[in-house]
């Protein structure tokens, strides 16, 4: 298949058009947000509140009216999207069956296969304290001796971090950000509450690999839908998958100008592509009042559209999250937030909220030579 070529400003507009950034926002209230977080693919979520925390201000980007009891409901009342993993990512509950092959190879080998072997009585007792009065959260945990080498938690802690990630548990709710936990049959939909079979996991997260980038180099695929499934994907698999997927019709390559690589998009994209190379906007993608054009945008220290080093490819903008970093060493500030106008990033913001006196505090301002 002869690839498709665009420019650099359609790839800008696609990857913005299709997290619900520009050219405006299109959602509005609870329904909103449930079809943002779909239409995102995966939140990162972050314990941090600086001004507020990194998921919160992804959907107030994104969603006219957003509160994070939308959030909230969403997740932990309707159950229609469910929190998993190290990097603290939200997903579809539709896509659990899915998820369950990379939940059991976390199980499988490595240091969590060790503690396992190792914990077994530990795990029991977890379980059984879940049984009789779940969902439990670990400071219903008392007395427990602290674990070395496994995140430095107390015995309790992660047994009960090891059963999440292998997906015998799941989130039940939070408190303030703390993880309360329950089995897996307790909070999941009974209609979703199975294991799809390897190949087909394997083929769902083959996809969500390139509709979570929006698009994606070719070189970069085989790394992104390890992550996924677990599992190592060698140069040679990498380019028959990818031959496959594209014969089948499920990916198209593509070729941005400027740019001497090969690029990924979901097929089912590519009419999208098409109108927005040619200077229009697809309906779906109308904004309910004001566009990027209107009012800038402030993005989330975690938001794909700028982190990864998307920023730099995609908008010639330098972007670090420096909140890890001695301020000794920090370029920008502690919890700088890229700000978006129109379609391009044009300036830096380092705010704090607070909230003792309800002020926000702006410790710094960079915008980019090109900003207006």
């Amino acid at each position: 298949m002869e690839a498709i070529t665009i420019s650099q400003t359609t790839a800008r507009r696609f990857v913005l058009g299709r997290q619900g950034l520009w050219p405006g926002r299109r959602w509005a209230g609870q329904d909103g947000t449930t079809e943002a977080l779909r239409a995102i693919e995966a939140v990162q979520m972050d314990p941090l509140n600086v001004v507020a925390r990194s998921h919160d201000i992804v959907l107030w980007s994104r969603v006219r009216g957003y509160r994070p009891a939308y959030f909230d409901h969403a997740l932990y009342q309707a159950r229609q999207f469910f929190d998993y993993g190290g990097g603290l990512f939200i997903y579809p509950m539709t896509e659990l069956p899915y998820w369950r092959l990379p939940m059991r190879r976390r199980g499988q080998e490595g240091r969590w296969a060790d503690f396992a072997a190792a914990h077994q009585t530990l795990l029991e007792n977890v379980r059984a304290a879940l049984r009789q009065r779940g969902p439990l959260g670990n400071r219903d945990f008392v007395g427990q001796q602290r674990v070395s080498n496994y995140r430095g938690g107390k015995e309790s802690s992660l047994a009960l971090y090891y059963l999440w990630l292998t997906g015998e548990v799941m989130i039940h709710h939070r408190q303030g950000f703390e993880r309360v936990y329950d089995f897996r049959e307790r909070v999941a939909p009974p209609a979703l509450n199975y294991a799809a079979s390897d190949e087909e996991a394997e083929q769902f997260f083959a996809r969500k690999a390139v509709a979570f980038m929006g698009l994606m180099r070719e070189r970069a695929w085989a790394n992104g839908c390890a992550r996924f499934i677990e599992r190592r994907i060698n140069r040679t698999e990498a380019e028959q998958w990818l031959q496959t997927m594209v014969q089948r019709g499920e990916l198209a390559p593509l070729q941005v100008e400027g740019s001497n690589e090969r690029w990924l998009v979901l097929s089912t994209d590519v009419p999208i592509l098409s109108i927005v190379e040619a200077g229009g906007t697809p309906a779906m993608w109308r904004p309910l009042t004001t566009t990027t054009d209107d009012e800038v945008v402030f993005l989330a220290p975690l938001d794909i559209v700028s982190t990864r080093g998307r920023a730099a490819w995609l908008f010639d903008f330098e972007y670090l999250w420096e909140v890890y970093k001695p301020a000794v060493k920090r370029r920008w500030g502690y919890y700088t937030l890229p700000i978006l106008y129109g379609d391009r990033l044009v300036a830096r913001l380092d705010p704090k909220l607070e909230r003792a006196s309800s002020t926000l505090l702006i410790n710094g301002f960079w915008p980019e030579d090109h900003a207006p």
